[in-house]
């Protein structure tokens, strides 16, 4: 196994841990969502595949995989009565834009952390009146190296990782009393559509292949060499949901090859 090559298999066995549960997946069409999807459904979840992008959804739902539900997140009406029955949530929705901050449209950073900051506290306030009744809840935040870390030209990335993680930390500590968890999990790049596209498009402003992008720009500061598949986040999702992870709370747990650590 080369450092650009990712570990085999399946990232949790269907072994009815979350049977029983209902999980709300957001972002779940494509990447790391898609992967949690899977991986919590694969576990015995209920999953409530959320998206903007119906026809993801219904067709990873015609495929036995969870239900379909579109909505689009940044109508903070809607995303607040996404998870009113939830057990389990996983906020992952996100987008991404660079650009300079002198250069960067004011309505696109709105938007961004609407999307990314203001969805998942409707989504939660709005879960945590059944979690809190039941004595029992799981909150999973896909964060981001960018939450404990920035990069140029992702000013709103990065605002709205660490406003998500603050967030989180809150959750956390009132939820402790009524057996309700929220961590966050904090992968460095993944093989998503979304980060295909920033590989594209560096590419072609730099001049170089899509694999020196890679190494020489995105995996710069990680000693490890490759781009994390969207599983192995789906994978520490599914733990963090599951029965062995009652006392991990208010953590944010790094998935980056040892990037913050360098």
């Amino acid at each position: 196994m080369t450092t650009r090559d990712a570990p085999p298999g399946p990232p949790v066995p269907a072994n009815g841990s979350l049977t029983g549960r209902t999980a709300v997946v957001t972002g779940a069409g494509s990447g790391i969502g898609r992967a949690c999807a899977h991986t919590l459904s694969a576990a015995g979840a209920d999953v409530l595949l959320v998206d903007r992008d119906g026809g993801a959804v219904r067709a990873l739902a015609a495929a036995g995989t969870g239900r379909a539900h579109v909505v689009d997140l940044t109508d903070l009406d809607a995303a607040a009565e996404v998870a009113v029955h939830a057990d389990i949530i996983v906020n992952n929705a996100g987008v991404q834009t660079v650009a300079p901050v002198q250069d960067f449209p004011p309505e696109r950073f709105s938007l961004i952390l609407r999307l990314m900051v203001e969805a998942p506290f409707r989504i939660v306030r709005g879960a945590l009146p059944h979690m809190y009744a039941q004595g029992w809840g799981r909150i999973v935040n896909v964060s981001s190296v960018h939450g404990l870390r920035a990069s140029p030209y992702k000013s709103a990335y990065v605002t709205a990782k660490h406003g998500l993680e603050g967030f989180s930390k809150v959750v956390a500590v009132e939820g402790a009393p009524h057996g309700v968890t929220s961590n966050c999990v904090n992968p460095g790049y993944v093989r998503t559509p979304l980060v295909e596209r920033q590989i594209a498009e560096q590419a072609d402003t730099h001049g170089i292949g899509p694999e020196e992008v890679e190494e020489r720009v995105l995996l710069a500061r990680s000693p490890i060499k490759r781009l994390i598949e969207p599983r192995e986040v789906a994978a520490m999702v599914a733990y963090l949901c599951g029965p062995d992870a009652s006392f991990i709370n208010g953590a944010s747990l790094t998935i980056d090859g040892a990037w913050n650590a360098s």
